[in-house]
């Protein structure tokens, strides 16, 4: 999806696309039944950053928190801003133009956007259109989600 609106140019280079978050433990527990379907914490999108520049998807700490994501482990980073740590999370479901996969989540810096990275657009058998600033599946699949095994 684009981040076009009417009579709206695109910023260059820029690729949103809405996406759902889930967390991964609630949904199974509630198919499991130990819990309502009602109840899986969940976080709608509406303008997640495709980054690909970014490795995995990369929340804020105040949606991490919503998600009630569990942290596992810490590992190093290199952002515009230099070399650091962050935290990861364990796992979340992430829906995006009805193609969803399991991912582990990093944080990032409160003030940065939802990030979609690298190993989520390839789990989903997305690309970057650059003409149109939009999200698209796989031409080399004829646009239809699908795994390699070359």
């Amino acid at each position: 999806m684009s981040n076009t609106g009417p009579n709206k140019e695109p910023e260059m280079g820029r690729v949103t696309t809405p996406v759902i978050l889930q967390n991964f433990p609630d949904l199974w527990s509630a198919q499991n039944g130990q819990i309502g379907e009602d109840e899986v914490r969940t976080v709608n999108v509406e303008d997640a950053l495709v980054d690909t520049g970014c490795t995995l998807v990369g929340l804020p700490r105040r949606m991490i928190e919503q998600l009630g994501l569990m942290p596992f482990s810490t590992k190093k980073v290199v952002a515009t801003s230099g070399a650091s740590e962050t935290t990861i999370y364990g796992a979340v479901r992430l829906t995006i133009q009805g193609r969803s996969c399991t991912m582990d989540v990093m944080e990032v810096d409160e003030s940065c956007p939802v990030l979609i990275g690298q190993l989520p657009l390839e789990h989903l058998d997305f690309v970057v259109n650059p003409r149109e600033h939009t999200l698209v599946g796989n031409p080399r699949h004829n646009g239809e989600h699908m795994y390699e095994l070359l």
